[in-house]
This record gives C-alpha cells, sequence and structure tokens, in this order.
C-alpha cells in the first residue's frame, strides 16, 4: 500500500518527512500525481481511488471505479481539502500558466477535465477535451500548452466494456494476461501517443509510434529545450525526441 502522497526533500541531505498518509480516516491507497502553485503555497495531487492499489489499476480500470479524488494540500497550514470526488480514474494534474485552472486526466473516460480555481467560473469544472485514447499524465510547457501522454488508444471494445461494469467484472472472471485485458481495450498491439493541447482545449499536435517499435505505455511527457523527455510506466527506459 502506498502510505504517503510524497515527501519534501531537504535540499541540503539528510531525511525525507513523509506529508500525507491518510484522509478522512482511510489510508491513501492510490495517489498518483501532482502539481504545485509556488504562488500559493498549495500542492495540488491526485487520489486515483480508495478502493484500489496502484498494482490493481487494470480492476479501476474495468469495474469503472469512481472514487478518484482531487485534492489540495496546503503546505503552511498542513491541511488537505477534497477539491472533487467522483473522479473515474484521476490520473494526471497540470495547473494553468496564470493559475486560474486546475487540469485533471479522467483516465476511464478518456477526457482531461478542468476545475477552475479563480476567476467567475471559482469553483465549477467542465470538460477540457476528449481524447482518442486513456491519458495518463499531464506536463505543462513554457507557452502554457499542455502534453498529454496515452497509455494507449481506446479501441471499440473498450467502449463497450466501459459503457458497463458488469462486462469488466466479468472479464476479471477469465484467465486473462495483462497483455490480452489491454489488447482488448487498445484494439490492437501497444504503441505510444503524445498530444499537445493549446491552453483552450484544442489538439496542436500528434506524435504516435503507431507500431510500438520505439516506445509503448508512455505515461509522461515532458518537453525543455526542444526536446520531449517521454517516461513510460513500464518501459525500463526514458525516450527523447528533439522537435
Amino acid at each position: 500500500m502506498l502510505t504517503w502522497v510524497f515527501k519534501l526533500l531537504v535540499p541540503t541531505g539528510g531525511l525525507a518527512t513523509p506529508v500525507v498518509t491518510e484522509l478522512e480516516g482511510q489510508p491513501m491507497r492510490f495517489t498518483n500525481d501532482l502539481d504545485i502553485d509556488e504562488q500559493e503555497d498549495v500542492i495540488y495531487f491526485t487520489d486515483t481511488s480508495t478502493v484500489y492499489q496502484r498494482r490493481q489499476f487494470m480492476l479501476s480500470l474495468l469495474t469503472i471505479d469512481k472514487t478518484g479524488r482531487l485534492l489540495k494540500y496546503d503546505k503552511s497550514s498542513k491541511e488537505v481539502t477534497v477539491l472533487a470526488r467522483g473522479l473515474a480514474f484521476a490520473n494526471g494534474v497540470a495547473l494553468s500558466r496564470d493559475s486560474t485552472f486546475l487540469l485533471v486526466a479522467e483516465t476511464t473516460t478518456c477526457r482531461i477535465l478542468r476545475f477552475w480555481l479563480h476567476g467567475p467560473n471559482a469553483g465549477k469544472s467542465d470538460v477540457f477535451t476528449e481524447l482518442p485514447g486513456f491519458p495518463d499524465n499531464i506536463r505543462r510547457n513554457s507557452k502554457g500548452e499542455f502534453w498529454v501522454a496515452l497509455h494507449s488508444k481506446k479501441g471499440l471494445f473498450a467502449k463497450v466494456v466501459l459503457s458497463n461494469s458488469w462486462i469488466g467484472k466479468t472479464l476479471l472472471k477469465l484467465p486473462l494476461s495483462f497483455k490480452q485485458l489491454h489488447s482488448l481495450l487498445s484494439g490492437g498491439k501497444a504503441h505510444a501517443t503524445a498530444i499537445k493541447l493549446s491552453a483552450e482545449g484544442k489538439i496542436l499536435e500528434v506524435l504516435e509510434d503507431c507500431d510500438g517499435k520505439t516506445l509503448r505505455f508512455i505515461s509522461e511527457v515532458e518537453e525543455k529545450d526542444g526536446k520531449l523527455w517521454i517516461g513510460s510506466v513500464l518501459m525500463p527506459f526514458l525516450g527523447i525526441y528533439n522537435l
């Protein structure tokens, strides 16, 4: 079980300190991604599920678990606030450049949600964009655009499975490997897709390794100095792409 959200590292060295280990009387099971607002001195992070742990992520998807949360940690008061509940596999988090809104990847529904933090829409949320696959992490570049890593594309069968939790639960009872389950959801072999979104949610660019020869199962795309640094939760290496 994951017993902390993150640890504050001492710049000069020394022991790390656990920050959050539980919420509302329950231990954190599946904390996921975070982004920091240094102006407000707060940290936004996701808790993917209050039922399943990280190693059970396929269970969370196939049962259409909607216990995910978006959380806010105030570094000065050390308090945690729940900003949103009922998210279907809450995943990547990214703060807008002007800090007016926060993006959260809802993996099961293949969409990015926008939560307004300031301005006339503060406290409200909407759908930022719909995606052709299962989003993992989101990272903002220096221009205020967002790179989203798709763990995989969404196949036709996935639309059926993820529309009825009974179907997903039935699949889990079958002697299927992870690779077979993934193939059913993605509609084919594993490959890699990275999508760049504008600050308004429009698709600006799509990069794809259709055959998965170089990268697959990507989880993060970070833009830095004219390069994309691409990570994967399953592959034991980083990919570098020159823009």
